[in-house]
């Protein structure tokens, strides 16, 4: 089978999964079923795909072109394979735990909510494998309106004011400045498409563009991918924790917010050319932006008490340190950010699948209230104790390399305010995550005494094994490593 035809496939099965699912909605076990086969076969195909990407073919695909330069088309690199590898596998485990949460804690509407995943997912590896900002721009909208009824999926008057807030701002930013900042990028390039070594570095030079347009530029780009969650444009994530804990996990690891941060890298590697992004410092200002959002984002989180909301606020932090690693441009800061969509992906995940867990079995969604539900749900927090190391960027987790490379660039281009900054956020960190499982485990003497009470094992078995993933990546980082080298060794294709 053809590479090319690897890419239809593997963005035609989540499509079949919906079908699949609205056909088979009244007979639940065939509808979940049919599911769990369809992302497993779709995290095969994937694999099947990385073989021939990883080998140094970049496989392309052309299905329409609606304007001169417009044209949605696919080709696959080592960046976007990877993220498809990260969104497909993770379907699988977050398939199979939302069929243990929905069904655990009795949702309504459980077909709807599959149908939407499985076009999030088919958005995700359209924006993995999208040849040129225009095809990006499509999955990214795509995604955004699917995942609204995600988001408002309890119907409640909650629900609904928390899916204005996402979906009002995710539409406004990606209309406003996204779309500007894509018009703007073909009057300059001539093309959308992502090249190696950028697009505009020829616009540059030939005077088309000054060094100020440039950097505004990059900031219609950065406040234009909302998913990414940089302050102030942030609201809409926490907004979007009325949802479901799966959703939850849908937004912050598997598709929305990868969607975002994964956007903002490539389009510094692939159309500015993080070479041009250094030699003309049009990013400095992003950095600072970034590392305000690493420190606040931290902050706000050690004020809250509900699981999820902390968590929230936490990814707000992480996702900023994919930007900051994106706007230092220097080779280590872009392997740093690569990796860490993978490493806070895996994490991430792990703690949402736990506070999930935690409000199935115990009906518990402030941290205050956990108090000695370790000793009745150890491998929940158990869990939850092996992602914090990873988040925290501590060894055995794999967010240790992640930070490692991010502080490594840094350090490379003399920022040391942001190489403080970074090091001060892993503090706080642990100041904000490690107390959970300390409140669990850690009881007084003569406290109530918990029975033994995990989750459904649907909701338990996903959980320990994204836990272990966490630390396995940790051991494995090379093989990560070795998947971005050629996207920060790229020859750039300048016409003089």
């Amino acid at each position: 089978m053809t590479p090319e035809n690897l890419i239809l496939i593997a963005m035609a099965l989540p499509l079949v999964a919906a079908i699949w699912v609205a056909l088979f909605g009244k007979i639940p076990n065939v509808r979940e079923a049919g599911s769990i086969v369809v992302s497993i076969a779709t995290f095969a195909v994937c694999c099947m795909l990385a073989t021939h990407v990883f080998a140094d073919a970049r496989p392309s695909v052309t299905l329409s072109e609606m304007l001169p330069g417009f044209s949605i088309s696919f080709t696959v690199e080592p960046l976007g394979m990877l993220f498809a590898l990260i969104a497909s596998g993770l379907w699988i485990l977050t398939t199979i735990y939302a069929i243990g949460y929905m069904r655990g804690h009795h949702e309504t509407n459980q077909t709807r909510f599959f149908v939407c995943f499985a076009v999030a997912i088919f958005a995700a590896l359209a924006a993995a494998f999208a040849g040129n900002l225009f095809t990006l721009f499509v999955a990214y909208e795509i995604m955004t309106v699917s995942t609204y009824p995600l988001v408002t999926h309890h119907g409640d008057e909650k629900a609904r004011a928390g899916g204005r807030v996402y979906l009002g701002i995710l539409l406004s930013t990606s209309i406003a400045f996204f779309m500007l900042a894509i018009v703007w990028t073909w009057h300059l390039a001539g093309t959308l498409d992502f090249k190696p070594g950028g697009i505009l570095e020829l616009a540059y030079r030939g005077g088309k563009i000054e060094t100020l347009g440039l950097a505004i530029l990059l900031g219609l780009f950065a406040y234009g991918i909302g998913k990414a969650a940089l302050m102030p444009f942030h609201r809409w994530l926490p907004a979007a924790m009325v949802a479901p804990t799966p959703v939850s996990a849908l937004l912050h690891a598997v598709a929305v917010v990868k969607v975002g941060v994964f956007s903002v890298l490539k389009i510094v590697v692939y159309i500015f050319g993080y070479d041009l992004i250094r030699e003309t410092g049009v990013s400095e200002w992003l950095c600072y932006v970034a590392g305000a959002s690493i420190l606040i984002g931290s902050l706000v989180a050690m004020t809250k008490d509900n699981l999820k909301a902390r968590l929230a606020y936490s990814t707000v932090s992480q996702l900023a340190y994919i930007t900051l690693g994106a706007a230092i441009a220097t080779s280590g800061s872009i392997i740093g950010s690569g990796m860490h969509i993978a490493m806070h992906a895996v994490g991430k995940i792990t703690l949402f699948f736990c506070a999930g867990a935690i409000y199935v079995a115990a009906h518990k969604s402030n941290i205050s209230d956990m108090r000695g539900l370790g000793r009745a749900m150890p491998f929940t927090f158990g869990a939850f104790l092996l992602a914090c190391i990873s988040i925290i960027g501590l060894p055995p987790g794999g967010g240790a390399w992640s930070k490692w490379f991010l502080a490594v660039g840094t350090a490379d281009r003399g920022m040391w305010f942001l190489l403080a900054t970074l090091m001060i956020s892993s503090l706080l960190n642990i100041a904000y995550l490690v107390p959970v499982p300390i409140l669990a485990f850690m009881t007084p003497k003569g406290a109530e005494r918990q029975t033994f009470k995990e989750a459904p094992l649907m909701c338990v078995v996903p959980l320990c094994i994204t836990a272990v993933g966490s630390v396995l990546l940790f051991f494995f980082a090379d093989q990560i490593y070795d998947v971005l080298l050629p996207i920060t060794e790229v020859t750039k294709e300048v016409k003089s």
